[in-house]
């Protein structure tokens, strides 16, 4: 029997279409109760668009860099890292009033944003390629572009990507999971991108925080949740 070899330009079209599929059953639904938000792009994602990085908590990658990185956030990666180019228009998650611009204090150089939104919750989008021509006080509509994805090195050639959280809005302590407040496929969203979605696991209690919906809350400069006596990987970062 001979190999079945798939064209790179087939298996490309095929994602694009389960992809385009997914969003448009997805825009043509009423949001779900409970999530109240959009995404933070206007195109629907793909290839040539972009695509889900790295999930929101107790993700591989922050498990090692616990006391580097993450420190802050408790040892969790406290938002979701979405794929795209430098320069990818980045569109408000929901209506709002621009709370900072450029605050680097919460992180997520070179440039970011911050918007409280009625709710209760407010949005930061971080990397970004630019200062925001945005100023404290200025009202947003959900779908205004509001900024461009950036590159965390500022080279635009290393990983660039836009870091999005979700925080508790006029304080910013606290920093809730996007996947339950932002409306969207994300099992399908998931399968794609290159940052990888695995969690850290402790052999202890293996099935704690284990998929995308059950991570932590992240309460910054909180105690390390995720310092495993028995991990999984093998801790190469104690």
């Amino acid at each position: 029997m001979r190999n079945l070899k798939i064209p790179l330009a087939c298996f490309v079209v095929l994602i694009t279409s389960l992809l385009l599929s997914v969003w448009a059953s997805n825009q043509a639904a009423a949001q779900p109760a409970g999530r109240p938000f959009r995404l933070p792009f206007a195109d629907p994602p793909g290839p040539s668009t972009w695509l889900m990085g790295q999930a929101y908590g107790n993700t591989s990658g922050a498990y090692r860099q616990r006391y580097v990185l993450y420190e802050a956030g408790q040892g969790l990666h406290f938002g979701v890292d979405l794929i795209a180019t430098c320069g990818y228009p980045v569109v408000a998650i929901g209506d709002g009033v621009v709370a900072k611009v450029d605050a680097l204090a919460h992180g997520a150089a070179p440039h970011n944003l911050m918007i409280d939104h009625p709710n209760g919750y407010a949005s930061f989008y971080g990397h970004l390629l630019e200062q925001p021509n945005l100023q404290p006080g200025q009202a947003i509509q959900a779908g205004e572009v509001v900024a461009k994805v950036g590159d965390p090195d500022a080279n635009c050639s290393s990983r660039p990507h836009l870091h999005l959280e979700i925080r508790n809005a006029g304080v910013y302590n606290h920093a809730y999971n996007p996947l339950l407040l932002i409306d969207a496929d994300w099992d399908i969203l998931a399968l794609y991108g290159s940052f990888g979605n695995s969690f850290a696991r402790d052999l202890s209690d293996p099935r704690r925080w284990q998929n995308l919906y059950d991570q932590p809350e992240t309460q910054f400069w909180g105690p390390i949740l995720n310092n495993y006596d028995n991990p999984w990987p093998l801790d190469w970062n104690p």
